[in-house]
């Protein structure tokens, strides 16, 4: 799969945020789950030049944030459509995307937080680099979740 990079359009954080819909407790990542965060990704204001779609061709396959936490930190968001999650494409996904952000700002680290429960978003990070930092408790979707912080030490590019 070849993965393109570009700043997401209104239809396609609308298409995203209200389509895109995970089986089981999956369903914590839908868009919709979390009226704060589905206002950000939709406004196009708020969400400025910070999101991207991820084409394989004109095929949208994925969205991905990036946030400037300091001069040398990049903290990242990201999400497979749905369909595709499981299929073992999640790896050269995570190589793309940390490509990149490395391209584009030149971090010295990049960070995510994942939900605990999410063993296999966590495998695949790690797979790629990212190390475990700390585990916290966030309130969003209606509850409080723990989270893990981890962090990739970017290669010069």
């Amino acid at each position: 799969m070849n993965f393109n990079f570009q700043v997401i359009t209104q239809e396609e954080a609308e298409h995203n945020a209200y389509t895109w819909h995970y089986d089981g407790e999956y369903a914590f990542y839908d868009m919709e789950a979390d009226q704060e965060d589905l206002e950000e990704f939709i406004d196009s204001k708020t969400r400025g030049d910070s999101i991207f779609s991820v084409k394989n061709g004109e095929e949208l396959v994925a969205f991905f944030a990036v946030e400037k936490d300091d001069d040398t930190t990049i903290n990242i968001s990201l999400g497979l459509r749905p369909d595709l999650t499981g299929q073992g494409i999640g790896n050269a996904f995570l190589e793309a995307s940390l490509r990149f952000v490395q391209t584009k700002h030149h971090p010295e680290k990049i960070t995510l937080s994942v939900a605990t429960f999410n063993q296999r978003a966590i495998k695949a990070y790690r797979n790629v680099g990212f190390k475990d930092r700390e585990t916290f408790m966030q309130e969003t979707n209606g509850s409080t979740y723990e989270f893990l912080r981890m962090e990739y030490f970017a290669e010069k590019i």
